[in-house]
């Protein structure tokens, strides 16, 4: 897996304006649900999603009395084609483009596939670590100061 390495913290500390990513890519588990593209020559900030969650209530903007929004199955709306929206003028996503509306539709939603692509050739399958397998307790994987399987640790330092 390529990692790029670049540190986040000064955008979330709000040190920094804008994030050194040319292209930001937003999973849900392990499905793409969208991608954001800050343009280098222009400085637009472009988001193309691919898959949102259906919103419950319908038109609420989130995913009220479920706890989380879901992330596949019959409970998000796949974009064919995907969704535009040009973040430098509607940061709040209300408008999406169209070819009409946005010249420039195209090229993006192009240059947003191609790094889709170069993005999914750095990807390898690992194997799952939140299933029911892997979030089983496992004891002994547990620091254990007592006799097994009476384990505690009331000493500081153990």
């Amino acid at each position: 897996r390529v990692i790029d390495g670049r540190d986040l913290l000064p955008l979330l500390l709000g040190t920094a304006q804008q994030s050194d990513h040319e292209f930001l890519m937003h999973y849900c588990e392990n499905f793409l649900h969208a991608v954001r593209w800050h343009q280098r020559h222009g400085g637009r900030l472009w988001k193309v999603h691919y898959t949102t969650p259906v919103f419950h209530p319908e038109g609420a903007g989130a995913c009220y009395g479920r706890g989380v929004c879901p992330c596949s199955g019959d409970r998000v709306a796949h974009h064919d084609p995907p969704l535009l929206f040009d973040l430098s003028r509607d940061p709040s996503e209300a408008h999406a483009l169209t070819p009409d509306t946005e010249p420039l539709f195209h090229q993006v939603m192009d240059t947003v596939a191609r790094a889709v692509e170069e993005h999914r050739r750095t990807l390898s399958p690992v194997p799952l670590q939140l299933d029911t397998q892997g979030n089983t307790w496992k004891p002994w994987l547990q620091p254990c100061c007592g006799r097994f399987p009476l384990c505690w640790c009331d000493r500081e330092d153990d």
